[in-house]
């Protein structure tokens, strides 16, 4: 992928990529994501308020980055080929935080698309997980419903997905026997507030020589440090309980390219169709 193909996203994605960002500047590096387009336009006090961080934080981050500060960082930024946001029309006016979080959910969801303009993550995914016998699959609380979506789905086409969605004392032994019988790949969901124990049994996985592919909602997630490859994909925070379009789009997606690693997918699929309509399973 060249840089001009990629979307604001995904090029300043690329900007942060390999550097060493503390708490504080994966703040930051995520906010600008988030804002990508209007990014470059943004003083250090307004990127501050964003991250809800000091403006000192800011410039400490552009200075990470490798900058002489925050004026340097935005130059840079403009150079990208970020564009500013087209103003609001009246027809477009947001009445209610209802609408707000819907939309708020679609620029997800777009941002999503510009990152699957370079397949290589996706597919390199997919190849690992397709191979791996059993395939854990681990997500908790919050992150429970994605792992449990991916596994129903998954298990019509792979062999052996174990889905792991409960914590506990038992986690731990269940990966390790999802070692011992041969995985060698672990797809984890991951979604805030991140469990104390999912950092643990994330762990556990990589004791295990386990490859960790991780789905989370930023490639700072603290998840990030465990994981062998991070696919991101964000949450919306605009309601009371946090919104995953994004993520379970995400996840379809890979188990989409999984099913062409897996060269007998398709007649899995046609078996199981053949059952649910002699058993009369569905009304349509």
């Amino acid at each position: 992928m060249t840089e001009s193909s990629l979307g604001p996203s995904a090029r300043l994605l690329e900007l942060f990529d390999g550097h060493r960002l503390t708490p504080t500047q994966r703040r930051i590096a995520h906010a600008l994501v988030r804002h990508a387009a209007e990014a470059p336009f943004l003083s250090s006090v307004e990127v501050a308020e964003l991250a809800g961080v000091s403006q000192p934080s800011v410039t400490r981050f552009a200075v990470a980055l490798g900058y002489d500060g925050y004026p340097a960082l935005r130059r840079r930024l403009r150079e990208l080929g970020g564009e500013p946001a087209p103003p609001e029309s009246p027809g477009d006016a947001v009445r209610n935080e209802h609408q707000q979080a819907v939309l708020a959910e679609i620029a997800h969801l777009r941002r999503l698309a510009e990152l699957l303009a370079d397949p290589e993550p996706i597919v390199r995914a997919a190849r690992l997980l397709a191979a791996s016998r059993p395939l854990p699959v681990l997500g908790l609380r919050a992150a429970s419903a994605q792992a449990h979506g991916f596994a129903y789905f998954a298990a019509k086409v792979h062999p052996d997905i174990r889905l792991l969605d409960e914590g506990g004392s038992m986690l731990a032994d269940r990966i390790e026997r999802c070692a011992a019988a041969g995985a060698s790949a672990l797809l984890c969901f991951a979604l805030p507030r991140y469990p104390r124990e999912l950092m643990d049994a994330l762990a556990v996985a990589r004791d295990c020589g386990l490859t960790v592919l991780t789905v989370a909602d930023s490639v700072f997630a603290p998840v990030a440090k465990l994981s062998d490859l991070i696919l991101p994909a964000e949450v919306g925070t605009g309601l009371v309980f946090d919104t995953a379009c994004a993520p379970m789009v995400l996840g379809r997606v890979l188990l989409q390219t999984m099913c062409d690693e897996l060269p007998d997918a398709e007649a899995r699929l046609e078996e199981i169709e053949q059952s649910a309509a002699a058993r009369g399973l569905f009304l349509e």
